[in-house]
């Protein structure tokens, strides 16, 4: 069983029927709140725009905004370009998962073609599980 299967399946149907409804070539923001309302119309926990601090040695050395954040445990990070996914997306989440102490994460493309990845980062650092 995937870590956290449950969530990130009503997550990928939510993201799928919001596909379905508004198709390609809205903003990020669009596909956004509207993925926010169906996800909070399943039962989900979701919040928008939680901001996260990185740091380095003890020291912040920045700060980023998760798209959307899932009953504390998921990072959702929303794209809409016509390329779809790439390899730097990918990345990012990775590095986003690493800043925090959540160890899954889905990279959702809205692009002309709905995509998804699952991504997980565990290190000795993960202790809110």
């Amino acid at each position: 069983m995937l870590l956290h299967e449950e969530i990130t399946n009503i997550i990928i149907k939510s993201f799928y029927k919001v596909y379905n409804e508004l198709g390609y070539g809205f903003l990020e923001k669009v596909y956004e709140n509207a993925l926010l309302f169906e996800l909070r119309d399943q039962g989900l926990k979701a919040s928008k725009q939680i901001p996260i601090e990185v740091f380095y040695k003890g020291m912040n050395v920045g700060n980023y905004f998760a798209d959307i954040i899932i009953e504390n445990k998921i990072i959702l990070e929303i794209k809409a370009g016509e390329n779809g996914l790439v390899e730097d997306h990918e990345f990012q989440l990775i590095n986003y998962l690493r800043a925090t102490n959540k160890e899954v994460g889905l990279l959702l493309s809205f692009g002309k073609k709905p995509e998804f990845r699952r991504k997980i980062f565990t290190n000795d650092n993960k202790t809110s599980l």
